[in-house]
C-alpha cells in the first residue's frame, strides 16, 4: 500500500537528517579529511563487508543491510546501486522509505569507490562489477531482488538484469547515465592518465558546482553539501592518489563500455525515473562547442530509451535534474512506491 503523503515526507525528512547528521553541517564542515575507503565518515545504518578475491588479489565491498520494518515485511529485497560520485550513503532517505514500506534494502559501495577497495590495479567494467555484486546477494542467499541504480549505478543495473535476468524482479533506473554513446557521437578519446590527472585536481568548490549544474538544474540546499564533503574529504586525505587513480579507471570504463544498444534486449519490467533538466554525458567538456550542443538531452533520451526497452514505464520530473530522489524527495519516493507494490 502507497503511504500517505505526509508519512513519505517525515520518513524522507528523518532518514537525510540522519544522513547530514554523520557529517558537519557547510557552515562548520573546516574541510573534513577522510581516509581512501571514507574511513571518518559515519554511514546512516552499520556497514558491513564482503570479503572475495577477485582479479589475483582480495578485496571488500562495503554494504548496508537494513531489514524491513518491524512487522511490515513483505519478503522482498530491493538493491541500491549508487552513482560515480555518490555512495551508498546517499541513499539514506530512500532506505527508511522503503524499508518502512516493507522491504529489505542492501545499499552497496561498489569497489573503486567509497568505503570499498581501492586497488592499485583493477580491469574495471560493468561485467566485473555485475558480477561482485551478484556474489555478495548470494553470499546473502538473495535469488531475487529489485534493482535501482542511480546515474552510473543504472548503467550498471542495466547491465545486471541483461546478465541476470531470472534474479530480477523489477529494474528501477534513475537518471541512468548511458542512454547515448557520448564517443559515437562525437566525445574524443580521454586516456586513463588524462583522467587521473583532472582527478588530482578535485576539490569541493568544483564537486558543488558540477553537482549544482546537472544535479540540481542550478538550485543549492545545505542538505545537498554532506554528500560534497564525503566525496571532497577523500581527495584532501592521505590516499587521495589512490582514490583519484580508481576514479580514473572508473571514468574510463564508464566513456568506453556503452550499454545503450542492449537495451532492447532488457527482459524485466523497467521504470525510469527522469529529472528533465539533467544534463550529464562523460567527456562533454572534453568535445568541440558543437558535439557538446548534442550531448545529455534527457527528456528525448529518456522517451527514445523507454520506446527501445520492453515493458518500460516512465516517469518524468519537469523541475529535476540529475538526482530527483534528492530534489523532489517526496514525489519521488511516492512514484517509487506506487511502481514496486505488488
Amino acid at each position: 500500500m502507497t503511504l500517505p503523503r505526509p508519512s513519505l515526507a517525515l520518513l524522507a525528512t528523518a532518514a537525510l537528517a540522519l544522513f547530514v547528521a554523520s557529517d558537519t553541517s557547510a557552515a562548520a564542515a573546516q574541510a573534513p579529511t577522510y581516509g581512501p575507503e571514507l574511513e571518518g565518515f559515519d554511514y546512516p545504518y552499520p556497514v558491513q563487508r564482503f570479503a572475495f578475491h577477485s582479479q589475483r588479489q582480495d578485496l571488500q565491498m562495503a554494504y548496508m543491510d537494513v531489514p524491513a520494518a518491524a512487522g511490515k515485511a513483505n519478503g522482498r529485497t530491493v538493491v541500491l546501486l549508487h552513482g560515480k560520485n555518490y555512495c551508498s550513503a546517499t541513499w539514506a532517505p530512500t532506505i527508511g522509505v522503503l524499508a518502512n514500506a516493507g522491504f529489505r534494502v542492501i545499499a552497496i559501495d561498489q569497489v573503486g569507490f567509497c568505503k570499498s577497495s581501492k586497488p592499485a590495479a583493477y580491469q574495471f567494467s560493468f561485467a566485473q562489477l555485475t558480477r561482485n555484486t551478484n556474489d555478495l546477494l548470494h553470499s546473502l542467499h538473495i535469488d531475487k531482488a529489485t534493482v535501482m541504480g542511480h546515474s552510473t549505478g543504472g548503467m550498471l543495473g542495466i547491465r545486471y538484469a541483461l546478465t541476470y535476468p531470472g534474479q530480477v524482479e523489477q529494474l528501477v533506473l534513475v537518471d541512468p547515465i548511458g542512454l547515448e554513446d557520448w564517443r559515437a557521437k562525437g566525445v574524443p578519446p580521454i586516456s586513463v592518465d588524462q583522467w587521473y590527472e583532472r582527478e588530482l585536481k578535485t576539490t569541493d568548490e568544483r564537486i558543488r558546482n558540477y553537482e549544482k549544474a546537472t544535479y540540481f538544474a542550478g538550485q543549492w540546499r545545505d542538505a545537498y553539501e554532506p554528500s560534497v564533503q564525503m566525496l571532497a574529504g577523500m581527495y584532501r586525505g592521505p590516499g587521495r592518489e589512490r582514490v583519484a587513480w580508481n576514479s580514473a579507471l572508473l571514468y574510463d570504463m564508464i566513456l568506453n563500455q556503452p550499454v545503450v544498444y542492449e537495451l532492447n534486449q532488457l527482459k524485466v519490467p523497467t521504470l525510469l525515473m527522469i529529472g528533465d533538466k539533467d544534463i550529464t554525458a562523460i567527456g562533454k567538456d572534453a568535445a568541440p562547442p558543437a558535439v557538446q550542443a548534442t550531448l545529455g538531452h534527457y527528456p528525448e533520451l529518456a522517451r527514445q530509451a523507454a520506446a527501445t526497452i520492453p515493458h518500460a514505464t516512465l516517469v518524468q520530473f519537469p523541475d529535476a535534474g540529475h538526482a530527483p530522489q534528492m530534489q523532489e524527495p517526496e514525489r519521488f519516493h511516492e512514484a517509487l512506491l506506487k511502481y514496486l507494490k505488488p
